[in-house]
């Protein structure tokens, strides 16, 4: 297995990638090999620095950057030499099994969707985040950004894709799936959630449950939470914003701990035809690596073969 990462992607980037590469290379071993792929001068040094081997890595050398606040589609069309499109250059190509960033997220939706291009039967790819249980365990909330605004079909594929993710890389058996609304009657909500309320009700193509409300949210009601990426990535900011609070305050929570970004790492793009994993922005060493074992796990556990199969012979559901 050979794992792309953009090591150019990121606040801290290339030191903390670097850094995450060495400790995510070291508990892999040989079960996989991590192809750096950025300016192979400065990723070198890094590894040297920081007593890496350079004999444990492969190297793609890149002279351009995609920075954070580029428009995404000018971006992978014009700097060719990036490291992001470099990135999906090798993957498109089959040379690497998966591509991993913590670089600007919309350049790695747009490439997602121009090299190895969405699976055939996805309406719309998505972005997930795990939410950690009250009671232990975790819960997979999608979208959280990739699609604004969606029509009622698509959230209905987001629980198939949220419940393949939940069951064969987390190892959640018959993932209950939830519709986020504003009440738990079918008939509450905008026309966009009861409709999909409407189609989800009768599918056997994933555990729907019903509706469930913010509250639901880290509660042990459900496992796969769907909704619009402009309301997922309102909730999802607003538990980072009240765990980064509660961190200031120099409260000290086992679970508030959990949290974190840094255990999960990066969270892969939903319903694309090869593993893409993105990352926060202000990633450290310690996401870096569980980034890379994130895009490992993804690979190990054939998601995207499972996700067409799913998809090749879906009957759309009637609405």
């Amino acid at each position: 297995m050979k794992i792309g990462f953009d090591i150019m992607g990121g606040d801290y980037a290339p030191k903390e990638a670097i850094a995450g590469a060495i400790i995510a290379q070291q508990e892999m071993g040989n079960t996989a090999r991590i192809v750096l792929i950025g300016d192979s001068e400065q990723a070198k040094q890094q590894l040297l620095e920081q007593g890496g081997s350079l004999d444990n890595f492969d190297f793609v050398h890149t002279t351009e950057v995609i920075g954070m606040g580029e428009h995404p589609t000018k971006a992978i069309s014009q700097k060719k030499d990036s490291s992001i499109s470099v990135g999906f250059g090798l993957l498109a190509k089959k040379q690497i099994d998966a591509f991993v960033s913590a670089g600007n997220t919309g350049a790695m939706l747009v490439g997602s969707m121009f090299s190895v291009k969405p699976i055939e039967g996805v309406i719309r790819p998505c972005v997930t985040a795990m939410v950690p249980k009250a009671k232990g365990g975790v819960g997979l909330l999608l979208d959280v950004g990739a699609n604004a605004d969606c029509k009622p079909d698509v959230l209905y594929q987001f629980g198939i894709l949220g419940s393949l993710l939940l069951e064969h890389v987390y190892k959640v058996a018959n993932p209950r799936v939830g519709l986020l609304s504003i009440g738990e009657e079918k008939e509450k909500g905008n026309l966009v959630t009861v409709s999909a309320h409407h189609i989800m009700e009768d599918t056997n193509q994933f555990n729907f449950i019903g509706n469930v409300e913010g509250r639901d949210i880290i509660s042990s009601k459900v496992d796969v939470i769907v909704c619009d990426g402009f309301t997922g990535n309102v909730v999802l900011k607003a538990l980072e914003s009240m765990y980064f609070a509660i961190r200031k305050r120099g409260i000290q929570d086992e679970y508030l701990e959990s949290f974190n970004y840094e255990n999960f790492g990066g969270t892969p793009i939903l319903g694309v035809n090869a593993p893409v994993i993105i990352g926060h922005g202000i990633s450290n060493a310690k996401a870096f690596k569980n980034m890379l074992f994130s895009a490992k796990d993804v690979v190990d556990s054939n998601l995207v073969k499972i996700i067409h199969d799913a998809f090749q012979n879906l009957v759309p559901p009637t609405q």
